[in-house]
Parts: C-alpha cells; structure tokens; sequence
C-alpha cells in the first residue's frame, strides 16, 4: 500500500469511512449519526459542505433542505437562522461543521464541497480551528479542487475530481493522461456510468504514483472483502456496522 505524506492518512490502513455518518434510522450528516459511528470505532467520518446566504457552514448533502428536513428551500439562498430551525427526520437540527469538529477532536474528516460558495467558508473554518491536519478535501469539480489545493496550499489533503479520476484510469489501460499534481488520493465509485473504475490494474496504477483509492459508496459485504482483496486502501458505507465486521473478521478493524 501507497504512503501518503500528509497527517490526516497517519493511520493503520484499510481506514473505514462512515458515509454522512451511516444511514443512522435516516439521519444522516447529523452529529447523531456521526457520534453512533465513532461509538462504534470509526475515526473517519465522510460529509459534505455547502454554504448558508450570510457564509456559515453546514454538513448537509442536498443543496435544498427539501429532502431531507421539515423545512423547504436552498441552502444557499438562506441565512443560518433559518437553516438552523430545520430538523433532518424531523427530529436533529442541521449541523455547522465548525461544531462537528469541536464535537468530535479525535475524528477525521472526508469532505465533499458540493459548491463553489462553500470552499472559502471550508478554508476559513479549518484556519480557525487549526483542522488542516484533520480533512481531505474533494469534489466532483476538478476546477474546485484545484482552487482549494491553490489556496490552502500542501497543509491541504486534497483527491482527485472527476477529470483527474478519468485520467487515472485512462492511464491504468497503459493510455496516455496527464493528472495534475496535489493529489493525494483517488476516491471513487466501482463503476461509473456502466463502466468498472476500480480494477487491480486502477489499484495498481494508483499506488504506483503515490495515490491512495478510496472506494464510495459500498454496502454489501462480499463487494467489501472484494475490494479489501484489491488492496483498495479505504471504503466508505452507509452500512457501519458491517463494514467493522469485515474488517474485524480480517484482523484489520483498529483497537
């Protein structure tokens, strides 16, 4: 397995990612689901950001509340005040995510920018609370990416956006690509669109430049130990409690 030179990965692998903290009776990205996976061991935790109208920033996947809460309308276009009335399932209020990190000091964090008006408001947060050493950053975006690795500079653990996963596995069929430098992982589906992404080659190809894979999002147990045979250096699941018993069943789930 790849060694990645940045603090966050300074952890026994395969490291277990809880998705948006585990589906958790359908709470997810709430500090309730994130706290029943770090009760159960788990010290990566996956979420996403996006940005309130007046810059607070919240763990929430969607970018309306309509999903997910009782309450209606994008996150974007409304304040913290009222963002933070919403209860996901009806029951737990909407996190910030500077609150998550004072809630969870042990725990590191995967976080997925899903707009461009929360990467400020990220880097911000992580200045503040000296979190650098704590998060990953990724998106779909390769242009976000590389703004956030742009800004942040190395201090900033930072995979691969889509482009740069394309290129990867153009490059894994011995085909030309170039992937721009900073990254530090490859964190993807198993298949995309029909097609396999993550093979031994892709694993192989990885680990030969210095790139961890992360594989998202897998909730069956013979598709884990698959992936664990792979030499994957991470999984994220909705689906914890498994995942820990495959790890515990191969010796591989951290005291």
């Amino acid at each position: 397995m790849t060694t990645a030179a940045h603090p966050y990965f300074d952890h026994p692998r395969p490291f277990a990612f809880a998705h948006r903290g585990g589906t958790a009776g359908g709470l997810e990205n709430t500090e309730h689901a994130f706290r029943r996976a770090v009760d159960l061991g788990y010290r990566y935790l996956e979420t996403d950001v996006h940005a309130t109208s007046d810059g607070r920033l919240v763990a929430f996947h969607d970018d309306t509340l309509d999903r997910v809460t009782d309450a209606r309308g994008r996150i974007a276009e409304l304040p913290w005040a009222e963002v933070s009335r919403a209860r996901v399932a009806g029951r737990e209020p909407v996190p910030l995510f500077e609150d998550l990190l004072r809630a969870f000091p042990a725990a590191r964090w995967n976080v997925d920018v899903k707009a461009e008006g929360a990467l400020r408001p990220l880097l911000r947060v992580l200045d503040e609370h000296d979190a650098w050493d704590r998060v990953c950053v990724g998106s779909f975006s390769e242009g976000r990416v590389a703004r956030a690795r742009g800004l942040a500079g190395a201090r900033l653990a930072t995979s691969l956006g889509t482009g740069g996963v394309l290129a990867l596995r153009l490059r894994s069929w011995r085909l030309p690509a170039r992937l721009r430098s900073g990254a530090l992982a490859a964190q993807v589906p198993v298949r995309q669109a029909g097609v396999p992404v993550v093979d031994r080659a892709f694993v192989r190809c990885a680990h030969r430049i210095g790139l961890q894979v992360h594989v998202w999002t897998v909730n069956e147990a013979e598709r884990m130990r698959a992936l664990l045979d792979l030499g994957v250096d991470g999984i994220m699941t909705d689906h914890v409690e498994l995942l820990r018993e495959v790890l515990e069943d191969r010796g591989a789930w951290p005291s």
